[in-house]
């Protein structure tokens, strides 16, 4: 199966961007006036996170969500056979704070969100920095999608590795300089063991591991944000999150992200994955105190 799945995505892939985004116009018609997938989980987050905006604003955001939603998923069929050239001259980056820290022999952290096109970033990121790059991914349930999705996150040199199994893959870069890179936005599988904050006027679990992983090392924290400057087109920016995590107090480090985070989802809210549950969890007192 994998092998048939994966020569149609590569013919696909073959056709020009401009050809694919017809396909995406499509797919962003059935999914969004057809399927009406997640539809109401969309909307009920914009009414949590920007309750003072008109019903017609929220809907303007969905449908550009939706369009943003359609061309990832066809921009990481381009991938299949794009060569790293390709990859330079659609998403770009100024990677100028890493070099520091390299030439320190300092390891770093980066923490990314469920921000478009964050698969090519999975790509540009191994070209732009002299760092390893290590990406911290939540394995998939098909073996099919599982195998195909690591074909091609891996082609530019990304090293992958397992969320659910982080601590003892990540052992075998001991000895590396790495840019050690999360998705520091995915929900907490247990809201007991999650630092909380208030996050787009309501309580949110953030994982713990970014931060206690950052100041055990005391391993300097970048924020990066994806921006699609035109269709087909991204670039991504760092700021120096953290330099010396290990000097800050508990949750410090999470706030800092959190308001980096929010800062950005207000600026280009069509530009996040509006479809997954940031507030599945409600908060109850047992699970500690709603942070600052």
């Amino acid at each position: 199966m994998y092998y048939f799945v994966y020569g149609i995505l590569w013919l696909i892939s073959l056709l020009p961007l401009r050809v694919l985004y017809v396909l995406s116009d499509c797919l962003y018609g059935f999914v969004f006036y057809l399927l009406r997938y997640r539809r109401k989980i969309v909307m009920n987050n914009l009414q949590i996170a920007f309750p003072d905006k008109p019903d017609k604003e929220r809907r303007r955001i969905a449908k550009k969500f939706y369009r943003n939603f359609a061309d990832n998923f066809i921009e990481v069929i381009k991938l299949v056979s794009a060569s790293p050239n390709y990859v330079l001259k659609h998403f770009t980056g100024d990677y100028t704070l890493f070099e520091p820290l390299f030439a320190q022999g300092r390891r770093c952290q980066s923490l990314l969100a469920h921000n478009f096109n964050w698969e090519w970033a999975c790509l540009a990121g191994p070209l732009g920095m002299k760092q390893k790059f290590l990406v911290v991914y939540m394995p998939l349930a098909s073996k099919t999608a599982e195998r195909l999705l690591n074909k091609i996150r891996t082609k530019t040199g990304a090293r992958l590795l397992r969320a659910t199994n982080m601590r003892n893959e990540l052992v075998h870069h001991r000895n590396e300089i790495y840019n050690l890179v999360l998705v520091a936005d995915q929900n907490p599988g247990d809201p007991k063991n999650a630092l909380w904050f208030n996050f787009l006027n309501r309580p949110a679990p953030f994982l713990k591991a970014p931060e206690s992983g950052a100041i055990r090392g005391n391993t300097p924290v970048l924020f990066a944000k994806i921006i699609k400057e035109k269709r087909g087109y991204y670039k991504v920016i760092f700021e120096m999150g953290e330099e010396n995590p290990a000097a800050l107090q508990p949750g410090e480090m999470t706030r800092k992200y959190v308001d980096f985070l929010e800062k950005f989802i207000k600026e280009y809210p069509e530009m996040w994955l509006w479809s997954h549950r940031r507030w599945k969890w409600e908060w109850k007192p047992e699970y500690g105190p709603v942070m600052e």
